[in-house]
């Protein structure tokens, strides 16, 4: 029984998914103008460990995370580079990509991009236009925030509170406006941006109604899951609620995730681009091992903050390591394993007791921090076990797959070591994929190979092979 807690109620509750063994999850993905930062990468990685739970407790998840790409940040660094838009969009996408793929995240069920929704924005718009909960004027389209009745539910703010915030701010936006807590929807073309015509005007969407837009188009009226960062809960995912809920009259999301920031420095500052104080995945994927700035971000509670040093790193390096050194051994071990043993019922007894605690643990609201420590306790098991004089294959065939499977919750994926008789096969299925043109497999076939420290000489006897070192 999964437990989440939800930040719209301020508590945990039994996870009860719309569809029995399906879950719907919307996590509001990056505004492609440059490389994501560290901090954006917990939320990438804390989302996709809770999609990889989900899955491991055989829900099938319809997962759909976004690409914001046009805002003011691309337009700026297009004009700065001389690209338009799209082009710095495409780019910063392909970055992100390549960039958590190295994280071992998984792709989405479907990225949508605002791009590709521009009629179903201006759709959506309209129908709130219809209701009165919107306005336009002079080419600008507004909400009407007083009228929402529920507004601030989220964030737990009353409308005076807000009121108080918003009439200190200036500006010419803030002249037109019927209120000054009232948001933008769509926003009235600048000379030499990028615009769509609509029945306001020529013009692009305001951020916050992109989400609600491809997440009603993409999963309905109402979705179990809707994610991201703490700094989104207010006021991108407060105003989300207001715009979905005043179209379609239902619960946006039943369940509000929010994940905690990443830190740096003595003051353990947010890491951020406006304070200039971040590390871009791109660096660090590129100096350092990706499983272990994966491991590092995948293995604290979703919601609490991380702070990210050099003895940080070093510290989820070295466990890490302990975890892989563990299934090494007994991956050793195996090679002279009994085929079973007397004790073998009462070891996998023992062991199904610590399977249990970890999904206890992280049935407990995602709690990393807690299921991390029981995976611990398994390797220990699992050294003691591999240390014996005999050893059974049976144990050792359950216990590596349970521990496989559970490292890859974490997106921690294990090296295992290819057999001859499997080198052998590979080749030979390399060989004949070559002679068919499948160059794809056959790279692939040899991507592998290059992974596992083994070489292959093309002669005209044949292919041979040797392990390096």
């Amino acid at each position: 029984m999964i437990k989440i807690y939800n930040t719209l109620t301020r508590q945990k509750e039994v996870f009860e998914p719309l569809e029995a063994g399906r879950v719907k999850m919307y996590v509001c993905g990056p505004t492609v103008y440059n490389y994501i930062h560290i901090g954006n990468g917990r939320s990438t990685v804390a989302f996709d460990t809770i999609r990889r739970y989900f899955e491991y407790r055989g829900y099938e998840v319809n997962y759909v995370s976004n690409f914001t790409d046009v805002d003011d940040k691309i337009i700026r660094v297009a004009k700065e580079v001389g690209k338009t838009a799209p082009e710095i969009a495409e780019q910063f996408i392909q970055a992100f990509e390549e960039d958590t793929s190295a994280l071992a995240v998984k792709p989405a069920t479907l990225h949508p991009r605002v791009m590709d929704h521009i009629p179903d924005i201006i759709d959506f718009i309209q129908v709130l236009i219809d209701k009165e909960y919107a306005y336009a004027i002079d080419g600008d389209v507004y909400y009407r925030t007083r009228r929402f009745k529920d507004y601030g539910k989220l964030s737990d703010q009353s409308i005076d509170e807000l009121e108080v915030g918003a009439s200190q701010r200036t500006g010419g936006e803030q002249q037109i406006k019927e209120d000054p807590l009232d948001f933008a929807l769509w926003k009235k073309a600048k000379e030499d941006e990028i615009f769509w015509a609509s029945p306001w005007g020529n013009g692009r969407p305001g951020w916050h109604i992109e989400c609600s837009v491809m997440a009603n188009k993409h999963l309905g009226d109402t979705i179990d899951i809707h994610g991201g960062g703490q700094d989104l809960e207010f006021p991108h995912h407060e105003n989300e609620i207001a715009q979905s809920e005043a179209k379609t009259g239902h619960p946006f999301a039943n369940y509000w995730m929010h994940n905690g920031f990443v830190t740096i420095g003595e003051m353990d500052e947010k890491m951020s681009k406006s304070l200039g104080n971040f590390v871009t995945v791109h660096e660090m994927v590129q100096q350092k091992d990706p499983q272990v700035l994966r491991f590092f971000l995948a293995s604290t509670h979703y919601r609490r903050p991380i702070r990210f040093s050099d003895a940080t790193f070093k510290e989820a390096e070295t466990n890490l390591n302990r975890l892989k050194i563990t299934d090494e051994n007994a991956q050793f071990r195996l090679k002279d394993a009994k085929d079973q043993l007397a004790e073998d019922a009462d070891k996998l007894a023992q062991w199904q007791t610590l399977v249990t605690n970890f999904t206890k643990e992280m049935d407990d609201d995602f709690n990393a921090a807690n299921g991390i420590t029981v995976v611990y306790e398994m390797a220990k098991w699992l050294n003691v076990y591999s240390q014996q004089a005999d050893v059974s294959a049976v144990v050792l065939q359950k216990v590596l797959a349970d521990y496989h499977e559970i490292l890859s919750v974490f997106g921690i994926y294990v090296k295992q070591d290819l057999i001859d008789e499997e080198i052998e096969a590979l080749i030979v299925e390399r060989n004949q994929a070559r002679k068919e043109k499948n160059f794809a497999r056959s790279d692939e076939i040899r991507d592998l190979f290059k992974e596992k420290g083994i070489v292959l000489e093309d002669t005209p006897q044949g292919t041979r092979w040797r392990r390096e070192g």
